[in-house]
């Protein structure tokens, strides 16, 4: 009788032969890099293991980062792993790249900035949280139109959808996480890997100046400008996404 294999705890990234993890921004679930996932499995098939981090139950973006080394646990140490991080889930990003518990090949910052939380800053975050916790509804159907660029409202329903799941608790908890992230200015400039900026043009949550700002701060980063869209470019321009990833992830 022949013998029953047993199965592995991961056989998709036993055959792959690189390893990506995915980061949402805040009041995303894993959902918000759904096309991008598709675009990546077409062109690569397999040969990719993608990896969505998660971010909503944490209370700080350093615990954030070390749930998302844990998706790495499993894979191969030969296998090279690569990262992504959209808006928040960029802060969380850098704060990987800056504690790294093994080595990540490159990187992808999207709509997001470098900076720590500002004395500017602070209030208006402040004043998102009286927005959420007031109005909900009001506050995600302003965050959805004000996030993307010549969207139609129907055409957003889906994101909103996501956010209107992940709830105002979460929100006000992820916005604590945003005012309390660290400075990590300092260790911007000691990365050593290919890092790529990716950032709208008519970005009005996280402006270009902070992707310029960001990429300056990063030895050899690649700066690379999105026309026509908004802050949430992994729902406005997947495919830009997909196009940056699969030139570099089994290059």
């Amino acid at each position: 009788m022949n013998a029953v294999r047993p199965k592995q705890p991961d056989d998709q990234s036993a055959a792959s032969i690189a390893a990506l993890v995915l980061i949402p921004g805040m009041l995303n679930d894993r959902s918000i890099w759904n096309d991008v996932i598709a675009g990546v499995r077409r062109q690569l098939g397999d040969k990719v293991h993608v990896l969505v981090a998660d971010v909503i139950t944490q209370a700080s973006i350093a615990d954030m980062a070390r749930d998302a080394w844990r998706l790495l646990a499993e894979i191969p140490a030969q296998t090279p792993c690569f990262v992504a991080g959209f808006s928040m889930g960029g802060y969380v990003a850098l704060e990987m790249l800056s504690h790294p518990v093994r080595p990540i090949r490159e990187a992808w910052l999207i709509s997001t900035s470098g900076l720590p939380e500002s004395p500017t800053s602070a209030p208006l975050r402040e004043k998102a949280i009286a927005s959420f916790e007031q109005d909900f509804e009001k506050a995600i159907q302003a965050t959805a139109r004000w996030g993307t660029f010549e969207k139609e409202v129907d055409a957003l329903e889906p994101v909103i959808e996501a956010m209107r799941k992940i709830g105002a608790e979460v929100a006000v908890r992820q916005t604590r996480a945003i005012m309390q992230r660290r400075d990590l200015r300092e260790a911007l400039g000691t990365l050593n890997l290919p890092v790529h900026v990716l950032c709208g043009k008519e970005d009005r949550i996280t402006p270009p100046s902070l992707s310029e700002e960001l990429a300056s701060s990063i030895p050899g980063a690649q700066l690379q400008w999105v026309e026509k869209s908004g802050h949430m470019l992994p729902f406005e321009q997947p495919a830009f996404i997909v196009q940056s990833l699969c030139a570099r992830l089994i290059a």
